[in-house]
């Protein structure tokens, strides 16, 4: 059987599925992945911290998914915008919606709207177009708001000075930034203990490896109850993190002149500001366990004196324009793959439409894991295949998608054009005569179209 699918979103979630589609034995398929942005491979480009090379390492088995004969990038289109879900259908057998989570959730406490979302904080370092440009690094007191991956990186760069970040693929921009960063002392804070922090041991290890930051842990922070030491038992990186911030709990303070200071059972509760609307501090409520895994306020609250306050609770999705979309939970309701008609119980599946990542399941858990979501959704689409529920597409040419595309004039990119783009970004940093380095990211989106659009 000959299938054509049409993959909304070139970040992992949507080449992992790609992946999955073009090894498949049983069927001739052939993959277009759209993408909004004039590159590929979304949190990857756009949401990893520029100091962690090992993650950015995962491009290259991405690289080589979008290397494959039957997989044609188009890029610089917005699918719900340029063309529609439903234009979609008529030019593909299926359509699959992997667009991810790059907002961020509200801070609902009093005066959160005073908060930064780490997403802006990220975007804007790591060369996102739809971000700022410039970054407030006044600060001396910073506090960060949640006990995850997110929240390490940001802590990090912000501890970081900008001679550190500039043999990175940070821009000029964001090295003019982060080079008058002010911060000396980072102050992060979770609301439960140790055991239950939702950081990885090597990105908590890789927080301390800077000569001019230490990381520090009270000593009273490090507790667990019977629940949490059953958590520890079970769990392998759980037990490796307590072990970490162990280590961090027990040394004094030294030299280093940036401090990241890790707080654990303080519940931030508001975010204080003077008359003017500037942030002061930030007040936070003790916690303590309750024996059963859980927390219990102890009416004890503290303020600490902060002068700009970042939140790393959690990403959420955007609704994608002709797609169902739960706006309780930021996903598109699924029933494990198939895009269901509303996030009512006993909804209908969607014609042709399916769903995988973030946009799926919510913004939790590690890269890898869009590769099992990824085989739920193929593996059902490809059951809808084969059980004969997939409507054949009225436009059945290979190109057609392309002359529809000219014909609106949409200047789309394509992989093709990523080669050039990424030629580009090589060639700037190894000509940057002050931190040469492997690439140097363009920023611009039309600086970026430049090189990677499609050759007339």
């Amino acid at each position: 059987m000959s299938l054509r699918v049409a993959v909304v979103g070139a970040g992992p979630a949507g080449i992992y599925a790609s992946d999955l589609l073009l090894r498949n034995a049983e069927h001739d398929i052939h993959v277009d992945l759209f993408e909004q942005m004039p590159a590929p491979f979304g949190l990857i480009r756009y949401g990893v911290a520029p100091d962690h090379p090992r993650i950015k390492g995962i491009v290259k088995s991405l690289h080589r998914v979008l290397d494959k004969d039957n997989l044609r990038l188009i890029a610089n289109v917005t699918v719900g915008r340029d063309i529609t879900i439903d234009e979609l259908r008529d030019y593909y057998d299926a359509v699959i919606v992997s667009t991810g989570a790059v907002r961020d959730r509200e801070l609902l406490i009093p005066n959160g709207d005073k908060s930064i979302g780490a997403g802006e904080f990220v975007g804007f370092y790591d060369g996102n177009p739809r971000f700022e440009r410039d970054w407030n690094l006044e600060a001396k007191e910073v506090a960060v708001i949640g006990v995850g991956n997110v929240a390490l990186d940001i802590s990090r760069v912000l501890a970081k000075t900008g001679d550190e970040l500039a043999v990175t693929e940070i821009p000029d921009n964001v090295y003019e930034s982060l080079k008058k960063n002010q911060a000396e002392t980072v102050h992060m804070f979770g609301r439960r203990g140790p055991a239950q922090a939702k950081f990885t041991p090597k990105e908590l290890r890789e927080m301390d490896l800077s000569d001019t930051i230490q990381v520090l842990v009270d000593p009273e922070d490090i507790d667990y109850d019977a629940a949490s030491e059953e958590v520890r038992r079970a769990d392998k990186s759980i037990d490796l993190n307590c072990q970490v911030l162990e280590q961090y709990a027990m040394r004094e303070p030294d030299d280093a002149p940036h401090k990241i200071h890790i707080h654990f059972f303080e519940e931030p509760v508001e975010v204080l500001v003077d008359e003017a609307g500037n942030t002061t501090g930030i007040r936070t409520e003790r916690q303590e366990l309750d024996g059963n895994g859980g927390i219990k306020g102890t009416g004890k609250f503290t303020d600490w004196p902060v002068q700009q306050v970042y939140h790393a609770v959690g990403y959420r999705s955007e609704p994608v324009e002709g797609v169902p979309f739960d706006l309780n939970r930021h996903v598109i309701p699924n029933d494990g793959g198939r895009v269901l008609a509303s996030a009512e119980e006993g909804a209908a599946p969607e014609d042709k439409l399916y769903v995988t990542g973030w946009i799926k399941r919510g913004p939790v858990g590690l890269i890898g894991n869009t590769k099992s979501d990824a085989k739920e959704t193929t593996d059902m689409l490809l059951a809808d295949a084969d059980a004969g529920k997939l409507a054949a597409p009225s436009h059945t040419g290979i190109d057609d998608i392309l002359g529809l595309l000219r014909e609106r004039g949409i200047d789309y990119a394509t992989w093709a054009g990523w080669y050039k783009l990424d030629e580009a970004e090589r060639a700037l940093g190894e000509a940057d005569t002050n931190f040469p380095r492997e690439r140097k990211k363009i920023v611009e989106w039309e600086d970026m179209l430049n090189h990677s659009r499609a050759s007339e």
